[in-house]
């Protein structure tokens, strides 16, 4: 085998890989609003678990991604880890799909892909359009790089070191079952070592009794990406990431038995199962059904009993966390970031929680002015560096999201997003400064009229009802014209009612009814209210812009 050879094999993997890549972001992005409604499925049922993975894994053509993914959530303490079980069994089911295309593999189409999804791309200004010229696109790209790792390995049928190697392999198909391991360990994609099985089989250079043992080795040498991805998380995150490998290992054990069980019963074994399916000699798509009668057949017998699975990782990774107090976002983790439609979602949701944590904070720091209560001031203090802290969080992922490739509307989302996180950031600094107002009044022994105090009070439940009309319109991503002026006339409503505090403060100054330094809190307090609506408008409008 030839220099030549070995680079057109590995240019031939390469190609593969990036056909593969650019279907899966074709497919990510015609799919994306069902990735999300998808996500929101998720419920205690381990069934309808294993579906969802099942079905983001066949959109994003990666079990290992979605599997990453599921340890970012469970990392968050958004999924359980007998949920993580089910969704992780699904997504070995969904990866299957790409073995199915290359057992399929006309040779004839790749080209014609090609050509076809560059047209639809460079031709078409519609958006789905070009999202399915991708996929094409990708498709026969895919089948291209099959094609040049398939012809690379022509050379390999008169090579006697390497023929040596599979006869070694179907004498001791354990040395297969490493092989995969540590190849589809080092490539990180079982998709695309299986490719190279398939590729191997194509030529005649490996017969189905070796392919399983390696195909075996291949999927417990996928749970590698996983278990680098939580290194660092949680020990309920490292668990699913167990629960993986345990996954793939059971399943390994229970199908070696399956291809002995014919040199000892009349039973048939797995090879000869295989040989039914699929007669003949085409070996290739062999090793699909063999993956995916693995991974089903796994999936049925582990999914029942997956608390067992789930207890196993707990005998394995030991103990519980320490409890400690620490900022963090809840919902959004750079894994999340692999499949940008999920991440848009999980980030509305961060903002979302922003926007709640920004009204109680608001709620509380009235309630401290008018009150004076120092413990309310310091709560409301705290609250103010998750606000921030998560101001910073979520602006820092939405810049990573900005620049991955998605739907126009998930786009248009993310650039909404920066303006409402802001105005949100500043509405926790509007609460901050009531706080500032109250501490004065408390340390100077100065307080407002009573007469001063129910102005404001009014004022704030105007500013505080333009704030909950926003928020409904955001959370909703929908809104009639009808919402938006009536956000548009109370915001100018409080800026009438500004105007006219400020003009009887005036007078309660003339007339004795409030001492200068109580009245400079007071116009304080009218300013920040007023911005307080301020904020709360732009983020209705920042929705309208987006749409």
């Amino acid at each position: 085998m030839s220099i030549y050879d070995i680079l057109s094999l590995l240019g031939g993997l390469g190609l593969f890989l990036f056909g593969m890549k650019l279907m899966s972001e074709g497919l990510e992005l015609t799919a994306g609003s069902k990735l999300q409604k998808v996500l929101k499925t998720l419920t205690s049922n381990k069934f309808m678990g294993a579906a969802v993975g099942l079905f983001i894994t066949a959109i994003i053509q990666s079990s290992s991604a979605t599997t990453v993914m599921v340890v970012g959530f469970v990392n968050a303490g958004l999924m359980s880890l007998a949920q993580a079980a089910g969704v992780i069994m699904g997504a070995n089911i969904g990866t299957t799909i790409t073995s199915v295309l290359v057992a399929i593999n006309p040779k004839q189409i790749a080209p014609v892909a090609v050509i076809a999804g560059a047209v639809m791309v460079a031709f078409f200004k519609k958006k789905s359009v070009t999202h399915v010229g991708q996929i094409i696109v990708g498709l026969g790209i895919l089948f291209m790089g099959l094609n040049m790792m398939s012809d690379a390995m022509v050379p390999l049928r008169d090579y006697e070191p390497f023929l040596n190697i599979m006869v070694e392999f179907s004498k001791n198909p354990f040395l297969g079952l490493l092989a995969g391991m540590l190849v589809t360990a080092i490539i990180q994609s079982s998709s695309a070592s299986v490719a190279i099985l398939q590729a191997f089989a194509m030529q005649g250079l490996i017969r189905i009794d070796a392919a399983v043992f390696i195909l075996f080795g291949q999927n417990i040498g996928t749970c590698v990406t996983a278990l680098l991805a939580s290194v660092g998380t949680n020990k309920t995150a490292r668990r699913a990431a167990v629960v993986h490998l345990l996954f793939n290992v059971m399943g390994t054990v229970l199908f070696i038995g399956l291809f002995f069980v014919g040199e000892w019963t009349v039973v048939p074994s797995f090879t000869e199962v295989l040989e039914f399916i699929v007669p003949g000699n085409n070996t290739t798509a062999q090793i699909s059904v063999a993956h995916i009668i693995f991974n089903i057949v796994s999936t049925l017998v582990m999914l029942p009993a997956s608390n067992l699975l789930v207890k196993l990782s707990r005998k394995i990774i030991r103990g519980e966390d320490k409890q400690i107090v620490e900022l963090k976002p809840k919902y959004i983790d750079d894994r999340l970031l692999n499949t940008p439609a999920i991440a848009v979602a999980q980030v509305l949701r961060e903002v979302e929680r922003m926007s709640d944590l920004a009204r109680e904070n608001m709620l509380l720091a009235m309630k401290a002015f008018e009150k004076l209560d120092d413990k309310m001031i310091n709560e409301v203090l705290q609250r103010e560096k998750t606000i921030n802290f998560l101001n910073h969080t979520i602006t820092a992922f939405l810049i990573k999201l900005n620049i991955l490739e998605q739907q126009e509307r998930d786009a248009k989302i993310i650039g909404a997003l920066f303006h409402i996180v802001n105005d949100l950031e500043r509405v926790g600094d509007h609460a901050e400064n009531i706080t500032d107002d109250a501490k004065r009044c408390i340390d100077s022994g100065n307080k407002l009229s009573l007469s001063a105090l129910s102005e404001l009070k009014d004022m704030f439940n105007m500013a505080l009802d333009v704030y909950d009309r926003a928020i409904v319109i955001f959370k909703r991503q929908k809104f009639t014209d009808k919402e938006i002026a009536l956000i548009a006339q109370v915001e100018e409503d409080v800026d009438l009612m500004a105007d006219h505090l400020e003009e009887n403060h005036i007078r309660r100054l003339n007339m004795g009814e409030c001492t200068p330094q109580a009245g400079t809190v007071f116009i304080n307090m009218v300013s920040n209210l007023e911005r307080f609506a301020d904020h709360s408008t732009n983020i209705a409008y920042a929705v309208v812009d987006e749409s």
